[in-house]
């Protein structure tokens, strides 16, 4: 069968595959490319997340590429605005005209022989099957699965004679005016619901099983605000960025080292903004501690608004059934409720869910060790974006992006075709998602592993990043660059606690390292 070939085959048309493909041409203008996107539509989780009042819970300065300024007043935006900045940043650099829609990649196939991946797509539209070639391989496709998201087994939900609806798939003609609405969660999506859908409703209710840490902060920056009154929005925004990047290593190192301390300081903020004798200790005090599970940002404290305008209310208590009429507690309680809503969770898939092979053996990605958080041991010519949880995830697709293109270019001028990770000889290994949120814990095993120190461990600090992405060393013992004619042999490129992947026998054997790129 005929296949195309192109340079860098990008999979993903959300934020982080758009701004590769911008990277590329910016860097690697010579390089030529392609991106693959399973839906029909440029901008990822923020075009198919359509539920009222849906937005970022981190900064737009930060969130936004490096690249291009943000220019819109608003630093938390909605939906629609981060979809219009992913799309008009594809139509400056000129991306829009290489995205294949509608093609869901099914298996890529890596051949050390010909150092070049075989992908196989599969178009949604056709039926057909499409195959490519590509000498390197970049998957953007997140981490959790597009089409289906996480909802529990309810007791009695089948009598339940209301409206349920799970975030994921808002229908486009729920009208939830008058109504009484349960949302059944406390993350980040929940917290975004209630006081949007509160504008409307007859009352919403947020039913959480335990408190999420929840923080209020300004939709708009006030200090990129007077800097873009005196600067070009060119000079004004990497200032802003870098506020807001030092401002996050702070609360999260804080968070880490003095634990009550912030416990203590969100306890205190949560407590200014509600009601007089509010139980916040029940409803707003978290078990665990902070940054343990993502911050949970309002814009303008707009959900402790709605609470205290009695426009909404939360419940803390555990779901003993579903009745007819709504939502029965462990305390005997009933909620009755129009609309329930399922703000329950996402479920994790690593690739997208393609397969991966290497010289014909398959790939278990969770038997890998993540190389600088990028890259999978004994798996050549493959770069992914995972990006901070603690911090916007943008920050770390740019320097991905900007690593990928660095080993392109390092591999052009060294003359080598091959650049494959390798596992650490020795140490414990970790999950590499740190976090306790119940998406994590039910599916991090599936993913990658992490190693006790670099290049193997994702510090989770973009400072450092910046350091070792853009201007750390290529060569290291972590990674051997070769060319296809290398003769290859079995090295140590599996988790060392575990038996090893069949794609680690495909490293090359022989270390063509070459000077500091």
């Amino acid at each position: 069968m005929a296949s195309e070939h192109v340079d860098v085959l990008i999979v993903g048309a959300g934020l982080s595959g758009i701004g590769a493909a911008c990277h590329l041409r910016r860097n690697c203008p010579d390089k030529t490319y392609a991106v693959l996107e399973a839906r029909d539509a440029i901008g990822g989780t923020w075009d198919l997340f359509r539920y009222p009042g849906i937005r970022s819970d981190s900064d737009m300065f930060t969130l936004g590429y490096s690249f291009k300024p943000w220019t819109d007043p608003k630093a938390i935006a909605d939906g629609d605005a981060i979809r219009g900045y992913v799309r008009e940043t594809a139509q400056e650099y000129g991306v829009e005209e290489h995205i294949r829609f509608r093609h869901r990649v099914a298996r890529a196939e890596w051949d050390s022989g010909q150092a070049r991946w075989t992908v196989h797509a599969h178009r949604e539209d056709t039926a057909e099957t499409v195959v490519l070639t590509c000498s390197f391989l970049f998957v953007c496709a997140g981490y959790y699965r597009y089409d289906e998201g996480y909802t529990p087994q309810f007791p009695g939900v089948d009598r339940y004679a209301g409206q349920l609806v799970h975030p994921q798939h808002w229908p486009d003609d729920l009208d939830h005016t008058g109504k009484r609405v349960v949302v059944i969660g406390s993350g980040a999506t929940a917290v975004t619901l209630v006081p949007a859908m509160a504008e409307r409703a007859a009352h919403v209710t947020m039913l959480q099983r335990s408190p999420t840490y929840v923080i209020a902060l300004p939709s708009r920056d006030v200090i990129a605000d007077a800097l873009r009154r005196w600067l070009p929005a060119k000079a004004a925004y990497p200032v802003v960025r870098w506020k807001n990047v030092l401002l996050g290593t702070v609360n999260f190192q804080l968070s880490r080292r003095t634990p009550n301390v912030v416990k203590k300081l969100l306890r205190r903020a949560a407590k200014g903004r509600l009601p007089v004798g509010y139980d916040i200790d029940r409803h707003f005090s978290p078990r665990y501690n902070p940054w343990d599970q993502r911050l949970c940002v309002v814009p303008d404290g707009d959900l402790f608004t709605a609470v205290t305008d009695g426009r909404a209310s939360v419940v803390t208590d555990q779901i003993d059934t579903f009745t007819e009429r709504g939502v029965r507690l462990a305390s005997g309680e009933e909620l009755p409720a129009d609309v329930v809503v399922t703000a329950t969770g996402l479920n994790l898939l690593a690739f997208g869910g393609m397969e991966l092979s290497v010289d014909g053996t398959a790939v278990d990605v969770a038997q890998t060790v993540a190389y600088k958080g990028m890259m999978l041991s004994g798996v050549p010519n493959l770069a992914m974006t995972i990006g901070y949880t603690n911090a916007s995830w943008t920050l770390k697709a740019d320097l991905v992006a900007t690593y990928a293109c660095r080993l392109l270019r390092h591999l052009d001028r060294t003359g080598q075709q091959i650049v494959t990770p390798l596992a650490p000889a020795s140490g414990t290994l970790e999950p590499l998602i740190d976090l306790t949120s119940g998406y994590v814990l039910r599916s991090v095993d599936a993913l990658p592993k992490q190693g006790a120190r670099a290049p193997w461990r994702l510090y989770q600090n973009y400072a450092r990043d910046v350091v070792l992405m853009r201007h750390g060393r290529l060569t290291d013992e972590g990674v051997r660059f070769s060319r296809a004619t290398t003769p290859t042999a079995p090295t140590t490129a599996s988790a060392p606690t575990a038996a090893t992947t069949p794609a680690a026998a495909s490293a090359p054997a022989r270390a063509a390292d070459s000077p500091v790129a």
